[in-house]
């Protein structure tokens, strides 16, 4: 059903014509989601141009077994709703490494991964910015603490506009 909704909203984008739209120069807060207990994410978003920009997330685990570390960059496109509202959609990877240690057995490795990235959001009169958006992860390490190599990730943004 999440695959149906995203497809349509996709669609339905694709089918808007560009607007005039602010996006701002600079954006820096965090990304709160679920996407294999990397819960938070410093998210940081540069524009680029009047309609694209680059978003980097660092996320971070720290749980009894499994500790480790994540960097995301993702390319991205961005239409006008209407007004505030915009909504993006974009592509990218990332790297990170991780340490897992339980029961006297222990291990460690890199992660690699290609990402896609759907989402909408509003940007308040005063430079606040809040969004939600899905991130599909998908994993080329076998040999990680992963039991599959697909991430699916939905996330809440909150960042501080600045120029």
């Amino acid at each position: 059903m999440r695959k149906v909704i995203l497809t349509a909203l996709f669609l339905l984008g694709l089918g808007m014509t560009s607007q005039a739209q602010d996006i701002s120069k600079n954006a820096l807060g965090l990304r709160l989601g679920d996407n294999d207990g990397f819960k938070g994410e410093v998210s940081y978003q540069r524009r680029l141009s009047s309609d694209n920009r680059l978003e980097l997330d660092l996320g971070w685990r720290n749980s009894n077994n499994v500790d480790a570390i994540k960097l995301a960059g993702l390319y991205q496109w961005v239409w006008n709703i209407d007004g505030g509202f915009n909504w993006y959609a974009g592509v990218g990877g990332g790297l990170g490494t991780w340490n897992y240690d339980t029961n006297g057995f222990s291990d460690n490795g890199t992660i690699l991964f290609a990402a896609g990235n759907v989402g909408i959001e509003y940007n308040f009169d005063f430079p606040l910015q809040l969004s939600l958006d899905f991130r599909p992860e998908l994993y080329f390490n076998s040999d990680d603490y992963r039991e599959d190599s697909l991430g699916p990730d939905l996330a809440l943004g909150i960042r501080y506009r600045f120029d």
